[in-house]
């Protein structure tokens, strides 16, 4: 494989892109920081394919990324191979407005053909290459310049040996007859709505403090603020305000500018600056939820008392037996709050009754909340029977019988 010097004009990038247009699939992945910024700072890119590979520099002075993004988000003849590229995609997003399509996920086609809920790179590497990565430079800064070359090498050799195991995961997604499973999931890596940054919504993401229209109205209004304050200023949200600072003032909120001080949380300062009056000028403006806005009751655990917790602890341990039986991560297949649902009655709009994963796991789940399977101990390992719907009376003399 050809591995290119690091790409830092416009024209070397253009030139490797059109090469990649065409190709099968190319692996991806991107270095950022984003410690102290609200936006991820994007320091390097590497991409490959069966061929070439090379890092792109985004901080090199004139260089153009367009040729890149179009690659990645244009052209739907090329699979765009990440590994944990839930990030990745996210940067590719904020400088597109669009996600890398068709897409596909080291990381969670490894749950479906393995036991592994969330595999590291480096476990990834050793497990199919036999290989131990160097992580010397793994938390390197990447955005001092110029970069060395142990440095591109590390940055480079992500994808090099993302382009080798592929192929070999494919293979196997295709002995085992799951790559259809994945589809969904992929979809859903590659949904631009996973990415879009709304403030309005950014309240959701905090636990609420109670179920009060006025108390959500405001922490809908502050959580919005926030957002917009740490955008413009770049840094992150919680450099403005803790989650639970900001939960607080809207559950209390202060009378006056002055009284901004005394909360916990907020800088001194706030209390005649100008951000203090900002806030509390969004709190004058906050407008209680209306009934439609109000957030629908979530459902907590088993709301079925103490055997409802029980049922849902049995399907928990359905789950880890039918994900040994057929070598499947438990997470791709059920998540606890689901089954949890499932426990406390709900039938509707829960994946796990829906498509393959029904199928799988969904349709025994079921039974077993209906009372229609049983634990078993066959051979010393612990598996699931189904329970016929009739008992077979005993052949035989019965008791009275017998003893006359």
């Amino acid at each position: 494989m050809k591995i290119h010097p690091l790409i830092t004009t416009t024209d070397a990038l253009a030139d490797l892109c059109g090469r990649l247009a065409k190709s099968d699939f190319v692996t991806v992945d991107t270095e950022f920081m984003r410690e102290n910024t609200y936006w991820p700072e994007l320091c390097l890119v590497q991409i490959a394919n069966t061929e070439e590979a090379a890092a792109v520099d985004p901080l090199a002075a004139g260089l153009d990324m367009t040729p890149l993004w179009d690659l990645l988000t244009d052209n739907e003849e090329v699979l765009k191979v990440f590994h944990a590229g839930g990030q990745d995609v996210e940067i590719v997003y904020n400088f597109t407005g669009r996600t890398p399509h068709p897409i596909f996920d080291t990381q969670i086609a490894m749950m479906a053909i393995s036991q592994s809920e969330q595999i590291g790179y480096s476990n990834l590497v050793e497990s199919w290459l036999g290989l131990t990565i160097d992580k010397g430079a793994r938390f390197t800064d990447w955005s001092r310049r110029p970069l060395t070359e142990r440095q591109i090498e590390y940055a480079i050799g992500d994808v090099t040996h993302l382009c080798k195991i592929f192929p070999k995961i494919l293979a196997r997604l295709k002995k085992t007859g799951r790559g259809a499973w994945l589809d969904q999931e992929m979809e859903k890596l590659a949904d631009p709505e996973n990415y879009r940054n709304e403030p309005n919504e950014a309240w959701e993401r905090i636990k609420a403090p109670s179920r009060n229209a006025a108390v959500l109205g405001r922490l809908r209004a502050l959580a919005a603020w926030r957002e917009v304050e740490a955008q413009d200023k770049n840094i992150p949200r919680g450099r403005i305000a803790r989650d639970e600072t900001v939960a607080d003032i809207a559950s209390h909120p202060p009378k006056t500018q002055a009284d901004l001080a005394k909360v916990r949380g907020l800088s001194a300062g706030w209390k005649d600056n100008e951000i203090g009056k900002r806030l509390m000028q969004t709190l004058a403006d906050a407008q209680p939820l209306t009934d439609a806005e109000m957030p629908a009751r979530a459902p907590r655990g088993a709301p079925l008392g103490k055997e409802g917790a029980l049922v849902a602890d049995l399907l928990k341990l359905l789950l880890k037996i039918r994900s040994r039986e057929i070598d499947v991560a438990a997470r791709l297949l059920a998540r606890s709050d689901e089954l949890e649902m499932l426990a406390a009655g709900v039938r509707k709009k829960l994946p796990i009754l829906e498509g393959w994963r029904y199928e799988v796991f969904g349709h025994d789940a079921l039974d077993l909340v209906e009372g229609k399977m049983a634990f078993a101990v066959v051979d010393g390992k612990l598996k699931m029977t189904h329970v016929d719907d009739e008992v077979e009376e005993p052949k035989g003399d019965t008791p009275d019988e017998a003893a006359a």
